[in-house]
């Protein structure tokens, strides 16, 4: 009987002691799971953009779509706008990484705080850089309300880019009746250069009221902070405009078929509408001296969300005001077209094919009146250029199709 409660016994104690193992394990494992992310993807990583104290997942609500590969996302708000004074030594670490030129100024900061640019569902105010040049009165409410905003980047010294687009596509007598209105976008430059660059285009903005400048360094890293600067121009300024596009200085526009053909002022004006030279399913450049390079520390996702090429998209007008609310929720990342890409993905909307596959173009088309009648974007173009082939194209649209030798060409 004894050697049976000893026995009984034994069992007993191995099972307490099975017991406070398995405790300790499932302790562990709750403190360690799910995995706390560090900048490593997981095994089967959705994309994910940089939050204030870390990486964000971007939680898909379902799988990929076969039908249309939308992408829904989820993320968590971010807290505060960080500056190089108070980023965390591994984020500046990435940073660096992207630094192509000593003036990067950190485009992957995460965003202001909502106390600084206004409740994410109510009005939208100034973002964290103040304006040095101004338009507010473009788009006053004594006008009617324009049809098409035209945002250009550009920089301070591309003063001859500038000229040659307010005489050929950013006239704004393309299109008087129905309301066009061209601004150029900027930042600002350092140095002894960069104040005489400030002082001509402070007489150059004097002269044509189309230049918006913020105080922020005027750099390649920097074009989401600068694309930014013009939605929120648009959604504080000009928020009855009807649609909106974003392009570059050295781009070749056919404001025209744009207005007439595409968006066509005789129809309801769209919302929700986005649309360009759609880039779908592109997976990151992890290649460290690509200009486009996108560190894992910053995208570890395998894929984009569908994006337009930045060279040339246009929008419906209350687009601008979604894409900088969502912004404030969303770390900056420097190539600006991949983020706004990102930005519409969380807003759930996804970019529309134009209706030609040839009309947004950011590579170089060869010249032909005919071929240049029935696109909208043309990119890589000296300002000599613009000015040959816009006139050109001018004077030879109503035939520009007949078969007979391209002078211009």
């Amino acid at each position: 009987m004894q050697w049976r409660r000893r026995h009984c016994c034994a069992h007993i104690a191995k099972l307490l002691y099975l017991l406070s193992l398995l405790g300790v394990v499932v302790f562990l494992a709750h403190q360690v799971w799910p995995p706390k992310l560090t900048g490593m993807p997981w095994w089967r990583s959705n994309p994910v953009v940089n939050g204030g104290g870390g990486l964000q997942t971007l939680v898909a609500k379902g799988n990929l779509s076969a039908q249309n590969s939308v992408l829904r996302f989820v993320i968590d708000p971010q807290p505060s706008f960080k500056t190089d004074a108070n980023i965390s030594s591994h984020e500046k670490q990435v940073a660096s990484s992207l630094r192509g030129d000593p003036h990067f100024e950190n485009a992957v900061v995460a965003n202001t705080s909502q106390s600084e640019e206004g409740d994410l569902n109510g009005t939208i105010t100034q973002g964290p850089f103040s304006y040095i040049i101004n338009e507010p009165d473009k788009c006053a409410e004594s006008r009617p309300a324009p049809f098409l905003v035209m945002l250009i980047v550009t920089e301070a010294r591309q003063v001859e880019a500038r000229n040659a687009i307010r005489q050929t596509w950013g006239n704004e007598s393309v299109a008087p009746a129905l309301g066009f209105i061209r601004l150029f976008l900027l930042g600002k430059k350092d140095g002894e250069l960069g104040l005489l660059q400030q002082r001509m285009l402070q007489a150059e903005s004097q002269r044509h009221h189309d230049i918006i400048q913020q105080d922020f360094l005027d750099s390649y890293n920097n074009l989401t902070i600068k694309t930014l600067m013009g939605m929120n121009w648009v959604a504080m300024y000009c928020p009855q405009a009807s649609y909106v596009m974003k392009t570059d200085s050295d781009m070749f526009v056919n404001t025209e078929y744009l207005i007439y053909k595409l968006l066509r002022p005789e129809l309801k004006p769209k919302k929700n509408y986005f649309t360009g030279n759609n880039m779908r399913g592109f997976a990151p450049n992890r290649n460290k001296n690509s200009k486009w390079h996108m560190p894992p520390e910053l995208y570890p996702g395998e894929k984009y969300p569908t994006f337009c090429s930045g060279t040339g998209y246009v929008f419906s007008g209350d687009i601008a005001a979604k894409v900088y609310q969502a912004s404030l929720s969303i770390r900056h990342l420097h190539l600006e077209d991949v983020y706004v890409g990102i930005c519409l993905a969380k807003l759930h909307i996804e970019p529309t094919p134009p209706p030609n596959g040839f009309l947004f173009n950011h590579w170089r088309v060869s010249y032909s009146s005919c071929k240049y009648s029935h696109l909208i974007t043309s990119h890589g173009f000296h300002p000599n250029e613009l000015l040959k082939y816009w006139h050109h194209l001018q004077n030879n649209k109503r035939n520009a199709c007949i078969n007979k030798p391209e002078q211009a060409a």
